[in-house]
């Protein structure tokens, strides 16, 4: 398959998923001035939707270094929402935010092979799925790519881009072309389970958990000895808690499965929160406890 034109603005970016990670994305290929089209199955999500945009885009104005740029029209205005994959028909370039399953993702990158436009790049957002597995499910192997945005996404200026075995040159040069409009940086890694990231920061959280469930410290100290020893911005509990204690146990099953390593198990601390459905801060409670509101913050 021969290289693909350069995509800049305006044209159509799908994003596949309308919880806070697909918003978060939408609000970035709005706010660099594409056409949006949100699509998810669940029609509740749908309806919210807008609203958790713009409270996205209030959040983000009042903490971003630069305003968005005046002379567009307003981010809300190039957005659609809808609930079914066909919507995405014209979209030149699709990012996927559903939940951390293998099997959801496997259905949805099937879905969109059949659906999409024969020159679309199939992005995911996938938090440890190797991108050669849903790339499999495609028969566009060469156009499958990971990005890998962080929470919450407007804010964070960097974004792990994953190559596949067959994801084609012109597949990462479109992907970077598509994240510098957005402002940010795309840090190009190889495939793996869990990439760089999370390969590292699962098994830290699970480790870092486990400290606290054993009793060695509680998970205030566990962040203070991360923050003030080892100058990190946030320690690892209150990562989990803002990525979601629901997601991070996602993605430690699907760590365990895809390499067999016995350190992903989740360690009952965690499973025990989630099944409890203190999930971090979108819930008010995880390893810490939240005010009302935290979780848009």
């Amino acid at each position: 398959m021969t290289e693909h034109q350069t995509v800049t603005p305006p044209f159509v970016v799908g994003v596949v998923g309308a919880g806070t990670m697909g918003v978060g994305v939408a609000q970035c290929a709005a706010e660099a001035g594409y056409e949006v089209v949100v699509v998810d199955a669940d029609p509740t999500a749908v309806t919210s939707g807008p609203t958790r945009f713009r409270d996205g885009l209030r959040l983000t104005r009042m903490l971003r270094r630069r305003p968005p740029a005046a002379s567009r029209p307003p981010a809300e205005e190039r957005v659609r929402w809808a609930g079914r994959l066909e919507e995405l028909r014209d979209a030149r370039f699709v990012i996927e935010c559903t939940r951390e399953s293998i099997p959801v993702k496997e259905s949805v990158f099937r879905d969109l092979d059949a659906v999409c436009a024969p020159d679309a790049v199939l992005a995911t957002c996938t938090s440890a799925i190797p991108v050669s597995h849903l790339a499999s499910c495609t028969k566009r192997p060469g156009l499958v790519i990971g990005t890998h945005f962080m929470n919450p996404a407007p804010l964070k200026d960097a974004v792990e881009v994953i190559r596949g075995p067959e994801t084609e040159p012109g597949t990462v040069r479109r992907t970077r072309e598509l994240l510098a409009a957005m402002g940010k940086k795309g840090i190009v890694v190889e495939d793996a389970p869990g990439f760089v990231s999370n390969r590292v920061l699962m098994a830290t959280v699970n480790d870092a958990a486990g400290v606290v469930q054993e009793g060695t410290a509680d998970a205030a100290s566990v962040d203070q000895i991360f923050q003030e020893c080892f100058g990190h911005a946030m320690g690892p509990l209150r990562t989990a808690d803002l990525i979601g204690l629901d997601t991070v146990v996602d993605s430690l099953h699907v760590l365990l499965e895809c390499t067999g390593d016995a350190r992903f198990e989740p360690c009952d601390l965690l499973v025990g929160l989630t099944a409890q459905g203190h999930l971090g801060r979108k819930t008010g409670r995880g390893f810490h406890v939240y005010p009302p509101g935290a979780a848009r913050r």
